[in-house]
């Protein structure tokens, strides 16, 4: 089997090969996709802003909080640690590390209920590839060690799939994957 960082740089060449009208359009797809997606009204769901080719998830966090949903959005607060901060409607946004953007710290920090999560690559049996920092696997333990147990969904286009991923101890498998072809379980 390949290794990560060779499978990492493989399927993130394929999505970064898709012109970006097409990537508009799959984001938009992944809108409609996730109307089936059931959680309570004031689950607090983390997305996150787009950066490089990822799926751009802004419409569809819009509908989330249209359907009652309270957002988040991760920061990275050092090289180890992200928390979720609040995702409120008209604020200012500001850099929160590696490309990323997101609320200021006068937004509130807040565990999610279900975390919709960046990833490399994906494949059948829900596991995972991230970017190599670890940062959503440390996430998911501190949220863990508090006795929290959030909904783990990948965001990815579907060209982001391959056969197999070489998984470690501390990798933490998806529950679902949201592509713009659908939602699946694991």
């Amino acid at each position: 089997m390949d290794s990560k960082a060779s499978i990492r740089a493989k399927v993130l060449a394929r999505r970064d090969a898709l012109a970006p009208e097409q990537r508009i359009e799959m984001s938009l797809a992944m809108v409609d996709v996730a109307e089936t997606l059931s959680f309570d009204p004031g689950a607090v769901i983390a997305g996150y802003l787009p950066i490089r080719s990822e799926p751009d998830l802004r419409p569809l966090l819009s509908r989330l909080r249209e359907r009652g949903a309270r957002l988040c959005l991760p920061v990275v607060l050092d090289r180890e640690t992200i928390v979720f901060r609040d995702f409120v409607r008209g604020a200012d946004l500001v850099k929160t590390g590696f490309g990323t953007s997101g609320p200021g710290e006068e937004a509130e920090v807040i565990d999610p209920d279900l975390l919709l999560m960046p990833l490399s690559s994906f494949d059948a049996r829900g596991n995972r590839l991230g970017y190599g920092a670890g940062h959503y696997d440390r996430a998911i333990a501190r949220l863990r060690a508090k006795g929290k147990s959030p909904a783990l969904i990948g965001a990815a286009f579907s060209v982001q799939e391959v056969e197999a991923l070489p998984a470690d101890d501390h990798d933490v498998a998806l529950d679902m994957i949201l592509t713009e072809q659908g939602l699946r379980s694991f």
